[in-house]
C-alpha cells in the first residue's frame, strides 16, 4: 500500500504544478488628452513677471515610452478688462514662460491653449493672501502628542468668504504635503493651522520632525472653484480608506470650445503666496 500512497502524492505533485496558467489582465484605456499646468503663483515681495505653464498628454499607466511633452501650440493669457496680452513662449519639454506678466490682486484672466487645431480656455481670478503673523512649534496640537508640528498663524479678513491652500516640504523629503482650509467657522479670526509629519502606512515608519529640520512652507490665497477641486484630488491621492469616497474623474476649468469632449486634464489658477522656512529646534 505504502509504494501506491507513495506514487499517488507524487502524481498529485506533479500535476499541481504543471498546472500554471497565465492570466491575461485587460487593463482599461482611455483617450490621450492635453494636461494643462498652469498655475501662476504670484510671491509677496517679487514682481510676479515670471510665470510659467507646462503643457503634456496623459498616457496609460504602464507606458513609460512615451514623450508626453506638448511642444507646439499656442498659449497666452490675457487681462479680461483692458485686453493686455501675455505671450508664453516654448522653451523645450513642453515648457512655456513669460517675463512680462502683470498680477493685479483680483483681476480676472482668462488662459488661451491652442494645440491640433483645438482651443482650450478657462478664466479665474488672482486670489490675494494675508501675511503670516508667526510661525511657531508645539507637540500640543497634532494627533501624536509626543511629536513635533509647525504652527502657522495668521489672521482672517473678516469682510469676505477666504479660501488657503497649504503647502509643507521638510528640505531632504522628495514631496511636499498639501493641505486646504477655509474659514467658514472662524470669519475674522486669528487661526493657527498646524502641520504635523503622520505615520507612514507603505513602510510603517514614522518620519515625525526632529530638532534641526528645516521645513519649506508656502501659504496660498485661492478661489472657491479652484477649493473645491484641490480638496478632491488631496482626498484621492491619500489613497482609499474606511470612509473615503469613490474616487471620481477629476476634471480642471479648462474647457475645449473647438470639441466640447475632448476636455483637457489640469488647472488654471491664480494666486499670491507667502513663502518661507521654518527651523525645528
Amino acid at each position: 500500500m505504502n509504494i501506491y500512497f507513495k506514487l499517488f502524492i507524487l502524481f498529485l505533485a506533479m500535476s499541481l504544478t504543471s498546472c500554471e496558467d497565465v492570466i491575461s489582465v485587460e487593463v482599461q484605456t482611455a483617450p490621450s488628452r492635453l494636461v494643462i499646468e498652469a498655475s501662476l503663483d504670484w510671491e509677496k515681495g517679487t514682481a510676479g513677471n515670471n510665470q510659467t505653464i507646462k503643457l503634456s498628454k496623459s498616457t496609460p499607466y504602464f507606458d513609460t515610452t512615451t514623450i508626453t511633452s506638448v511642444t507646439n501650440a499656442s498659449v497666452r493669457v490675457v487681462n479680461d478688462d483692458d485686453d493686455t496680452e501675455f505671450i508664453f513662449t516654448h522653451q523645450g519639454n513642453g515648457i512655456y514662460t513669460t517675463t512680462a506678466f502683470i498680477p493685479i490682486i483680483n483681476q480676472s484672466y482668462t488662459l488661451e491653449v491652442v494645440h491640433e487645431g483645438e482651443t482650450y480656455t478657462a478664466n479665474e481670478t488672482l486670489t490675494p493672501v494675508v501675511d503670516i503673523d508667526n510661525i511657531t512649534q508645539s507637540i500640543d496640537g497634532g494627533f501624536d502628542d509626543e511629536e513635533l508640528e509647525v504652527n502657522i498663524i495668521f489672521t482672517d479678513p473678516e469682510a469676505e468668504e477666504n479660501y488657503y491652500l497649504y503647502k509643507f516640504k521638510r528640505q531632504g523629503d522628495l514631496l511636499p504635503a498639501l493641505e486646504d482650509g477655509d474659514d467658514e467657522f472662524v470669519n475674522g479670526n486669528e487661526i493657527t493651522w498646524w502641520f504635523e509629519k503622520e505615520e507612514d502606512d507603505d513602510t510603517d515608519e514614522i518620519e515625525a520632525f526632529r530638532a534641526g529640520d528645516v521645513v519649506d512652507i508656502s501659504f496660498f490665497g485661492i478661489s472657491k472653484a479652484y477649493s473645491n477641486y484641490i480638496g478632491i484630488l488631496i482626498e484621492q491621492s491619500e489613497g482609499a480608506g474606511l470612509f473615503s469616497s469613490t474616487p471620481v474623474p477629476l476634471r480642471g476649468n479648462c474647457i475645449n470650445t473647438t470639441t466640447p469632449d475632448n476636455y483637457a486634464f489640469g488647472y488654471f489658477r491664480l494666486t499670491q503666496v507667502v513663502k518661507t522656512s521654518y527651523t525645528f529646534q
